[in-house]
């Protein structure tokens, strides 16, 4: 599976702007994904933005009160005679295509239309001006993950993913842990029947998480929740990700788990094998890239750490890195 980030949708425009034709005077999006991309385009080359509904009923261009933007003279959308048409991927291309044909009759009366999406396939990168990254089936975006058709496969978390995390006066295993399961604020719900919910709640919170899920119009297989006593004891098991890694590994369907913590996403994919992606971070750790990755990142930070600090800290520096490759 193909990952990609917001972080990684900024990073990749702003490497490839260079691809977009320098005369463009309007950003177009095609909502609503297309929107993302059209919007940060439009950003960072500080240029006038607008939908594709917007554009063909030919609607005053807005910007906001605190700064101008190029092409400050444009004042309706069609007054743009080279426009850009932005979307996030494509597949097949027939959406491309169908927003294409319906700028037909601005292209009959002169107007200029560079169509482009920042992710790709092989197989159609050809139908667009202009693509950043060729990036192959199967592929999912942070920006449309809880909405993916991989949800149907997947494992989700509850707290920090569908609802918020309980707070440290309300995580006491007591009336006020039941008071917030039954009224936790949601958070992303999703818009695909998910395969299977599996939650540390202990068991007794069955009924109330039942039927908060039914109340946000969840839909799922099955839910899974530890049969122990108390948080207590779960706590003295460190029974978190070794009870979710179990429920995933043990159900060869299950392709994608979505975990609320970076720790035990990263462990839940090596017990698992399989892809987690964590709500934290936004990021999808893949079983064996996950401690390489770590330790990457930990070896980034040391660098950075050493430019701030001089020399005062070099010998403390070497020992934490003797301490990393121990581990």
């Amino acid at each position: 599976m193909n990952y990609r980030s917001i972080g990684d949708l900024s990073l990749l425009i702003s490497k490839n702007l260079h691809k977009v034709p320098h005369d463009v005077e309007l950003v177009v999006g095609i909502p609503r994904s297309g929107m993302l991309v059209a919007s940060i385009i439009a950003l960072k080359w500080n240029l006038p933005l607008t939908d594709l509904a917007s554009f063909l009923g030919n609607q005053p261009l807005k910007k906001g009160s605190s700064r101008s933007y190029k092409m400050n003279h444009l004042l309706h959308a069609q007054d743009a005679r080279r426009v850009l048409l932005v979307d996030d991927s494509i597949s097949s291309g027939a959406a491309m295509e169908e927003a294409r044909q319906q700028l037909d009759a601005y292209v009959a009366s002169g107007g200029h239309v560079t169509t482009l999406v920042a992710y790709a396939e092989a197989k159609t990168r050809q139908r667009v001006d202009v693509h950043f990254e060729t990036l192959a089936q199967p592929r999912m975006f942070e920006w449309n993950l809880m909405h993916h058709p991989r949800l149907a496969e997947a494992c989700l978390d509850i707290d920090g993913v569908l609802c918020v995390d309980p707070t440290m006066e309300q995580n006491d295993d007591g009336p006020r842990y039941l008071d917030f399961v039954s009224t936790a604020a949601p958070l992303v719900l999703p818009t695909i029947k998910v395969k299977h919910i599996v939650t540390s709640r202990l068991e007794k919170y069955r009924p109330q998480t039942e039927a908060w899920l039914r109340r946000h119009g969840i839909r799922y297989e099955q839910l899974h929740m530890l049969d122990l006593p108390t948080a207590e004891e779960r706590r003295r098991l460190n029974m978190h990700f070794k009870f979710k890694a179990r429920v995933y590994a043990g159900d060869p369907a299950a392709t994608l788990f979505v975990e609320s913590e970076r720790r035990q996403a990263i462990e839940i994919a090596r017990v698992a094998n399989k892809a987690v992606f964590c709500t934290e971070d936004s990021q999808m750790y893949l079983p064996g890239a996950t401690l390489g990755a770590l330790k990457v990142s930990s070896e980034l930070f040391l660098v950075r750490v050493r430019r701030k600090i001089g020399r005062e800290a070099r010998a403390t520096l070497r020992r934490a890195r003797q301490l990393l490759s121990r581990n």
